[in-house]
């Protein structure tokens, strides 16, 4: 029985993939994930923690009597061991067909994998944090202030007995600061991140931490209502387009939840909208799926128009749509499934500037900054409490709103946009504006 380390033995896969095909599959795969970070973490205004963390972990997916088995393994693996697993757990499933990728990313070769991002320093992340926080402190010496930074490398690899050969490097550096104030009986936590492919800057994240902190001076009265307009931010509008993403699966398609089931070729949001997956942009870029099948630039919606849906080989095969390299696993233990990755909110109709420019055109309204809570589903309906929200009058950010929930449905919100900002932001694997919706309902206490 050969004991190894898929980091110590780089033909550690080949040999696992020609043991799994000696051992009666008809068909395999081996994915394998290689990751190593080096996380900081500032508590309390000072340095806390330095942490190296470093994973290596497989997934063996064979075919075996027409049967599918997936079988993980972290750290130092038995072969032989992870086969029989595989085997076993095939056993107990249903047939199904062998939907495997051949030999074509001739690009993305492990001889010749690429890499994205730059390596950033433990010691340069520490003087980030040190001087994001000493930013704050400068204006609020009262400040309790947290950060995290963060530099990690991951490297993938998926070969399959069809041939299938591809891999590439990732690094991503992210970046976050938090903020605490306590002034008397009202608390108040304001938290700002970035996330880059190297060079973070401490004084923007800062930044925009003050901002928030300087908007939520005071608070003030709000009341509630159905007819005021709001104003999301970059951050917050996640909340709206998350489900956008869910109703697009290919998946949903399938179980007939979606509300765009025949709704290809249709206006379904506002026509200032236009969603694309973009897969050389930005800080998620990724040249091929979980599956190896190559990504593609493609945009979902076209000026509020849909223009289909996405999924993974198997859902597409099913729908009879092409596969748009969209199948992802949550992690080595999940059978891949649709997904989507950097996905671009564009607008041909925006103004110049960001939230502050969107307040200044309203008389009257409230900035939604960040949530507690998210029960939206495929209905689109969602109920939440305004963690950090402030009020708008006669153009100006006047204060902090408290106690206030805004509910509502997504649908009909990204039908009711009246203007959106060119203040585009990385949230996550979402570049999203922020915008100003009207309709919903805000309910003070």
């Amino acid at each position: 029985m050969t004991i190894s380390t898929p980091r110590s033995n780089p033909q550690f896969p080949e040999h696992l993939l020609e043991l799994a095909l000696k051992s009666g599959a008809e068909a395999a795969e081996v994915y394998q994930s290689n990751s190593f970070a080096h996380p900081v973490f500032f508590e309390a205004n000072r340095l806390k923690q330095i942490e190296s963390i470093e994973s290596t972990g497989l997934g063996l997916r064979i075919w075996k009597n027409g049967r599918v088995g997936l079988a993980t393994a972290y750290g130092a693996i038995a072969a032989a061991d992870l086969v029989d697993q595989a085997i076993a757990l095939s056993d107990l499933n249903e047939p199904a067909e062998i939907l495997l990728r051949d030999s074509t990313i001739t690009d993305y070769q492990t001889s010749n994998s690429q890499e994205n991002g730059q390596e950033i320093s433990v010691e340069v992340m520490i003087d980030w944090g040190k001087k994001a926080i000493a930013k704050v402190l400068e204006h609020y010496p009262e400040a309790i202030c947290g950060a995290d930074w963060d530099c990690s490398r991951e490297t993938l690899r998926i070969i399959n007995s069809k041939g299938l050969d591809c891999g590439y490097t990732d690094i991503t550096v992210d970046g976050s600061l938090s903020a605490e104030l306590t002034r008397g009986d009202d608390f108040l936590s304001v938290w700002y991140g970035q996330s880059e492919r190297g060079n973070l800057n401490p004084d923007a994240i800062a930044q925009k931490v003050l901002q928030r902190l300087k908007w939520a001076n005071k608070n003030v009265p709000m009341k509630s209502s159905q007819k005021t307009p709001v104003i999301f931010t970059a951050k917050a509008a996640d909340l709206l387009w998350g489900v956008v993403a869910i109703a697009m699966s290919g998946r949903q398609v399938q179980q007939q939840t979606t509300p765009w089931l025949d709704k290809i070729g249709q206006p379904i949001i506002s026509n200032t909208f236009s969603v694309s997956q973009k897969p050389n942009f930005g800080v998620y870029s990724a040249p091929f799926d979980d599956e190896g099948t190559p990504t593609e630039e493609i945009t979902w919606i076209d000026r509020g128009v849909l223009q289909g849906f996405y999924g993974d080989i198997r859902t597409c095969k099913e729908l009879g749509i092409s596969a748009t390299g969209n199948g992802f696993r949550g992690d080595l233990g999940n059978y891949p499934s649709p997904g989507l990755f950097n996905l671009a909110i564009a607008s041909d109709q925006t103004i110049s500037g960001d939230i502050i420019e969107l307040a200044a055109t309203l008389k009257n309204g409230i900035i939604v900054d960040q949530v507690l809570g998210d029960d939206s589903d495929i209905s689109g309906n969602f109920s939440v409490n305004i963690d950090l929200g402030y009020r708008v009058k006669n153009g100006e950010i006047i204060g902090r709103v408290k106690d206030t929930m805004l509910s509502g449905n997504i649908y009909k919100a990204l039908n009711q946009v009246i203007a959106v900002g060119s203040d585009r932001q990385w949230q996550g694997s979402l570049y999203a504006p922020s915008m100003i919706v009207e309709g919903l309902s805000i309910i003070a206490q």
